[in-house]
């Protein structure tokens, strides 16, 4: 159901045209609240500067960042392509309607029955991982398929050893210093029913330096050119970084993407290389920045050793980044936003765990019970990677589109927590 509202409020947040006190008293917190604006805006940017007049070039959403049937709408109607990495992915992409030949199959373990669904389902493009893959893949094949692979030019990301994906020791892919990955290129060229389209390569994520992209790309380019392959496609994968925090400078999409076609159109004519199309995969640079999500605080409490928490109504179990990967967030009370902070808070949550820390030091105004408090920028990988630990029911999702809400994720029930259980 569609929500409206004409209300605004000086000293309350907005997300679009709605108050995040009136979104939390219509929806409950914990909320997911993605600005379904937003999102469309910056894949419209990707759209419009990430194109040339001497290559042709595609732009293809991550959908690990955040995935629904109502996102995968949102991806559909704006033009871009869709990769998903598992069987609930592709499942995901095929109920929304999705259309197939614009999905690509990544994954580094992919096993033989999601292999099979892909093949079924009409799954355009396959990325294989391995060797081990290949062999899946084949004695399901009636037909030719799209293939890419993926390997590991060696580019260090400068980014979270749990986010750089591109080492030569990594767990994705095939290292291009491997004489093995040549082969498996070869037997790919060779098989009838593999129509083997090129390669693929993702260097890492939250991404700030321009000149690793381009690293990349040369790298891809001169092995290319070495080993003189019949590469048609070369996929550079995403990474993109955005602002968390005012300390985070990401590169401004609308200069660097251009400017990052020209440097490969310049490197592939330079070596003399065939007309090859140049794609993408943003994610988190789509996403993040358009969600936010709204607690409630219940209290506060000063330890005897001076450290001041606050508590709210969420958990790790809705937002994992913090915990996982050291991450850092930006927090406001989205009730009194104009009020002056005045106390550096640890922002904790409800589950039975001392590492359940949301922000570890966030500066606010002294908060009270009942105010709700907003983290910024938390559209990717939170609801993609929340849980039920504790047994604590998932956030309701919701799309807010200037003055109108909707329920795209409805909340969980203790029920839905116990529908699989089966009794003794």
């Amino acid at each position: 159901m569609t929500q409206k509202s004409t209300l605004t409020h000086p000293g309350h947040l907005m997300i679009g045209q709605l108050t995040a006190t009136e979104l939390v008293e219509r929806f409950g917190t914990p909320l997911y609240v993605m600005d379904e604006k937003m999102i469309r805006n910056q894949m419209q940017l990707f759209k419009r500067v990430f194109v040339h007049p001497k290559l042709a070039s595609e732009v293809i959403y991550a959908s690990k960042a955040f995935l629904t049937l109502a996102m995968c709408n949102l991806v559909e109607q704006e033009g871009l392509s869709l990769d998903v990495v598992s069987g609930g992915e592709l499942y995901t992409a095929y109920k929304a309607g999705f259309p197939m030949e614009r999905i690509y199959f990544h994954g580094n373990n992919k096993s033989a029955q999601e292999l099979a669904m892909a093949i079924e389902l009409g799954c355009g493009t396959i990325v294989l991982d391995n060797p081990f893959e290949l062999q899946l893949l084949l004695p399901l094949l009636d037909k030719p398929q799209r293939v890419l692979l993926r390997v590991n030019p060696g580019i260090d990301a400068h980014t979270h050893e749990y986010i750089a994906t591109t080492k030569h020791d990594s767990k994705f892919g095939l290292s291009t210093a491997d004489p093995a990955t040549l082969t498996l290129i070869q037997q790919l060229s060779d098989e009838p029913l593999i129509r083997f389209m090129g390669l693929h390569a993702h260097i890492g994520s939250q991404i700030f330096e321009a000149d690793s992209y381009r690293k990349e790309a040369e790298t891809l380019l001169r092995f290319i050119r070495n080993h003189q392959l019949n590469i048609v496609e070369l996929n550079l994968g995403g990474g993109f970084g955005i602002a968390y925090t005012e300390q985070d400078h990401p590169l401004t999409l609308s200069e660097f993407l251009p400017s990052l076609l020209d440097h490969i159109a310049d490197q592939i004519e330079a070596l003399k290389l065939n007309p090859i199309k140049i794609m993408i995969e943003p994610g988190r640079s789509i996403v993040a920045n358009a969600g936010t999500t709204l607690y409630t605080i219940a209290t506060t409490k000063t330890t005897v050793n001076g450290k001041n928490y606050v508590f709210v109504d969420g958990s790790m179990a809705d937002h994992i980044r913090t915990a996982l990967y050291g991450a850092h967030y930006t927090a406001v009370v989205a009730n009194r936003i104009d009020v002056t902070p005045a106390v550096h808070y640890t922002v904790t949550g409800k589950a039975c765990e001392s590492g359940d820390i949301i922000i570890k030091d966030a500066y606010l105004p002294a908060c009270q019970s009942g105010d709700i408090l907003a983290v910024l920028s938390t559209g990717a990988y939170h609801y993609t990677m929340s849980s039920n630990y504790n047994r604590l029911p998932r956030p309701a999702v919701v799309f807010v589109s200037d003055n109108e809400a909707r329920i795209v994720v409805r909340r969980e029930t203790y029920e839905d927590l116990i529908r699989n259980d089966l009794g003794v």
